[in-house]
């Protein structure tokens, strides 16, 4: 199953990067020291992988256009550490389950053993509940680290961004559980990025590079044990700075994301000014 365009589907949002009308203003303002940044939420999300006929897949969503936040981007299942979460996995597990009905967890007493069933119909229940009711423990365990992205200090709406790795669970099936997304599907990491440099798909700088680094890897053993090898990963945060008559917006690490942007308003929009590296 694969995803189709925001282009395709009629009446979307051009691919590429994604990159919001009113960041531009708020970068310039950010750079002048005049924005006072907000504090970031934790939040968890999952690059949740399968091996396909022809190699390595990952299950992608396609955010409704009407979303405030990247509307008619393609992203993974995730969402914000909630109240009740008990760390960090939890929420990438309990988000997982609440977005695609796949369910990381196992018995209380046989912790070792996963669970096979999903919730295949219907809207899936409260998480925390579930694994109450049917006396199971989330196993967060299966959650192999592989990024962590914090969003720029000029965006309103911020957060420190886990990203994990996660094996479809045998006799589990992901489908479209969440009320923010229209359509969900699984894709080679290659032809994601492909579709994306062909602006077919549109995504946020995060969704492309930890895609990238999927790319060396046939297989899901293989992904998850780079993820276990590599430990808690360091958080990659945007910087804005002006230089010369320009505004710059750079993620450290990642120049293919770099944006230039006059450092005031042109008399023909923002558009016409902006230009990627």
């Amino acid at each position: 199953m694969g995803l189709v365009s925001g282009s395709a589907s009629g009446g979307g949002r051009p691919g590429g990067q994604w990159f919001p009308p009113e960041w531009p203003e708020r970068i310039r303002a950010l750079a002048r020291g005049e924005l006072t940044p907000v504090v970031p939420r934790v939040a968890a999300t999952v690059l949740l992988l399968r091996d396909g006929a022809d190699g390595l897949e990952v299950f992608l969503l396609r955010r409704r256009l009407s979303m405030a936040f990247a509307g008619g981007a393609h992203a993974f299942p995730g969402g914000a550490m909630e109240p009740g979460d008990e760390s960090v996995r939890y929420t990438a597990a309990r988000e997982l389950f609440e977005e695609t009905g796949v369910l990381l967890a196992a018995p209380a007493a046989e912790p070792g053993r996963l669970v096979a069933e999903a919730v295949t119909e219907g809207d899936p229940p409260p998480f925390g509940e579930l694994l109450a009711r049917r006396g199971l423990v989330a196993r967060g365990d299966l959650l192999g680290a592989w990024a962590r992205w914090i969003t720029p200090e000029f965006e309103a709406r911020r957060y420190d961004t886990w990203f994990f790795v996660a094996a479809l669970p045998p006799g589990q099936r992901a489908r479209n559980a969440s009320t923010e997304a229209d359509h969900t599907g699984w894709l080679p990491p290659a032809l994601a990025i492909a579709r994306y440099e062909r602006r077919e798909l549109l995504m946020m700088p995060p969704t492309v590079a930890t895609l990238r680094r999927l790319l060396p890897h046939r297989t899901v053993a293989a992904a998850l044990a780079e993820a276990a090898a590599g430990g808690d990963p360091e958080p990659v945060l945007a910087r804005a700075r002006l230089v010369g008559d320009e505004v710059v917006l750079s993620w450290p690490g990642y120049e293919e994301f770099e944006k230039r942007l006059p450092r005031e308003p042109t008399a023909g929009g923002e558009e016409s000014g902006e230009r990627t590296r």
